[in-house]
Order: C-alpha cells, then sequence, then structure tokens
C-alpha cells in the first residue's frame, strides 16, 4: 500500500511541476505580446494594400476613376472595387495600370503585403 501511495504522490507532483511550467510559458508569451504593441501599431501604420496604392498612384496623377477605367477598357465601378479591396485587378490589368501610372509593375506591387 506504501508503494502505491508514494507512486501516486510523485505522479501529482510531476503533474503539479508541469502545470507550473506551463503558466510561466503562457505568462511569457503573454508578455512578450504585450510588449509587442508599439511594433504591431507600428506595422499597421506603415502596411498599405494593393488598393490603397493604386488609389494613391491614381490621385498623383491627377487621373480619375472615369479616365482609368475608359484607358483600361473596364468599368468606373471595377476600379472603384479594386480601390476599396472589394476585388482585385488581373494581372494583365495590373501591368495595364503600371504602365498607365508610367512606373514598373514590381515598383506597384512592392509596397503590398
Amino acid at each position: 500500500m506504501k508503494f502505491d501511495v508514494s507512486l501516486i504522490m510523485v505522479a501529482v507532483i510531476a503533474i503539479g511541476l508541469l502545470f507550473v511550467c506551463m503558466l510561466i510559458l503562457i505568462f511569457r508569451a503573454l508578455f512578450k505580446y504585450v510588449n509587442s504593441k508599439d511594433v504591431r501599431l507600428e506595422k499597421a501604420v506603415t502596411r498599405k494594400s494593393l488598393g490603397n496604392i493604386l488609389k494613391e498612384y491614381r490621385t498623383e496623377r491627377k487621373m480619375t476613376q472615369e479616365f482609368v477605367a475608359e484607358t483600361l477598357g473596364v468599368s468606373r465601378q471595377a476600379i472603384s472595387k479594386w480601390e476599396t479591396g472589394t476585388s482585385e485587378p488581373s494581372t494583365s490589368n495590373l501591368i495595364a495600370i503600371a504602365k498607365l501610372y508610367e512606373i514598373s509593375s514590381e515598383e506597384l506591387l512592392r509596397c503590398v503585403e
């Protein structure tokens, strides 16, 4: 009977230590996450969507959505959807947009995350 009780006690202590180690790891992870708030906010500010970049280049060149749509042979609503992020342009349309904005397609996509 003593052997069974001591074996149970060792198992309980091992489970207890395992539980304490898990709690320590969880608190460390939470502490690291809380302290990374500044980094997360900075990334959110610098991150741009493809739509934001398309609109930025269009407005820098003082072009309207209608003009871009007519030039590309798509609807103005398509341009609006691309700029709001509702949909994305096809690869051929991205290349055409880059040519229209007089930039390389790589430069157009470089800022997108």
